[in-house]
């Protein structure tokens, strides 16, 4: 049974008008420290779409939740690929994060020239 689902949409200038303000610290901010190895290895363009594609994926899982991601720190949850290159949920053993990594998550990333959109869909186990 599908518990939450969320979406999210964002424009990718945003995000990288926002690294060039805040730079290191939006992306400690945003991604885990795995996912911040992951960027780290990504050419400027290329990161920035990634930093934008998480950060979409964390506002929907956000939203799957019910309480949007206001009440639940983005680096409590890290967005890795499995070997076919499908996303796949890891949750840290956080206070914030415990009820949540309960049951299945299923995430989508997409990106455009200008955006990069993301579906998070939460099931029972």
């Amino acid at each position: 049974m599908i518990r939450g689902i969320g979406t999210d949409i964002v424009e990718i200038s945003r995000v990288q008008a926002a690294a060039r303000r805040h730079g290191a610290k939006l992306e400690a901010r945003i991604l885990s420290e795995s996912e911040q190895r992951l960027a780290a290895a990504l050419p400027d363009p290329r990161r920035i779409e990634f930093l934008a594609g998480r950060f979409a994926a964390k506002e929907a899982i956000g939203k799957a939740i019910g309480r949007g991601i206001g009440h639940l720190r983005m680096r409590s949850v890290s967005i890795e690929a499995d070997a076919a290159g499908k996303p796949v949920v890891h949750w840290r053993d956080e206070d914030d994060a415990r009820p949540f990594a309960e049951g299945r998550w299923h995430v989508s990333i997409s990106h455009s020239d200008t955006t990069a959109f993301a579906v998070a869909i939460w099931e029972d186990g």
